[in-house]
């Protein structure tokens, strides 16, 4: 279906957490454990989720399961916040499977990654965009991450793509901060461009971005959200001060993602570190490294940090 959509969307904006799905002892998704994820982001203020993506290690779960986590944030959210599920493989026909499922779950909007793997052209980058587009009605975020799909998305590619209303933004994971300097212009009124990378967050969003997808609000909500209010308010010197507290956190998480962001969500009582193969638990020197970057947050910022 054809999807017109005349305004922008303003919950796109700002600090929004990508969730980790936590997993039981036994493997399983530990479903108050993610409602307790969803409910600490919500009483943060967040304006949405981002459930099963990279955070989420959807490559491992079901298309069943992801369908458990979109309804159990639907349910959650109670129409606080938005949903917005990943959607992303590197087959179309199973996009465009779970952009279905994850509609009749309750989300929002998707997330749907560039292919990965198949390396494919442009055009057929487009094309896969474009058929997922046309097997449902939600909103589109596009994420492009070239470290993990080996092929970039294109600025012409996404200019092109978001001629069509229903794609409403883009996921940056480039770590480009030019890039909404080189687009502005060449996208529709409203169509939000979303960091991807914390690190280069704060430069993004000045560039003239949105807001961030972060891995690291899943631990610091309230710190991450005053960084990007003071952006908003214009004051810089204050955002960078605020960001400064953050640089030790963020380049933990940023090397083994998301065995760090989960081990420090364990840290603070919230989750158990459980992966799923073939990703695995960190060693001990990373897990001192984490330990050491929180204790580096002020106590008041975290939800009770522990230690290690």
């Amino acid at each position: 279906m054809i999807m017109t959509l005349s305004s922008p969307f303003p919950w796109l904006a700002g600090c929004i957490a990508d969730l980790p799905t936590p997993f039981d002892d036994d493997g399983e998704i530990d479903r108050t454990a993610f409602a307790r994820l969803c409910a600490q982001q919500i009483e943060a203020g967040a304006p949405a989720l981002v459930v099963g993506e990279t955070a989420g290690e959807a490559s491992t779960l079901s298309a069943a399961e992801q369908e458990f986590l979109i309804r159990t944030a639907a349910e959650i959210a109670n129409r606080r916040a938005k949903v917005i599920a990943g959607a992303g493989s590197n087959s179309t026909g199973q996009a465009i499977e779970l952009a279905r499922r994850a509609e009749a779950a309750g989300a929002d909007a998707l997330m749907c990654v560039v292919p990965y793997y198949n390396k494919p052209m442009q055009a057929g980058i487009a094309a896969h965009f474009q058929a997922i587009a046309l097997s449902t009605g939600l909103p589109i975020v596009l994420h492009d991450v070239p470290s993990r799909t080996v092929r970039e998305l294109a600025d012409d590619t996404l200019a092109r793509l978001a001629e069509r209303r229903q794609f409403i933004g883009l996921r940056d994971g480039t770590a480009d901060v030019t890039r909404p300097l080189r687009l502005t212009g060449r996208l529709p009124c409203g169509f939000r461009l979303m960091s991807g990378d914390d690190a280069t967050a704060l430069a993004y969003i000045a560039a003239g971005g949105d807001g961030a997808i972060s891995m690291v609000a899943n631990v610091t909500p309230d710190l991450c959200r005053a960084v990007h209010t003071s952006l908003r308010q214009g004051r810089l010197q204050t955002a960078r001060d605020l960001q400064r507290r953050l640089t030790s956190l963020q380049a933990c998480l940023g090397r083994e993602s998301p065995a760090a962001l989960k081990y420090a969500l364990s840290l603070l009582g919230l989750i158990r570190p459980t992966m799923r193969l073939p990703l695995v638990g960190l060693d001990e020197p990373s897990r001192l490294a984490v330990a050491r970057a929180l204790m580096e947050v002020a106590d008041e910022d975290l939800p009770g940090a522990t230690e290690a």
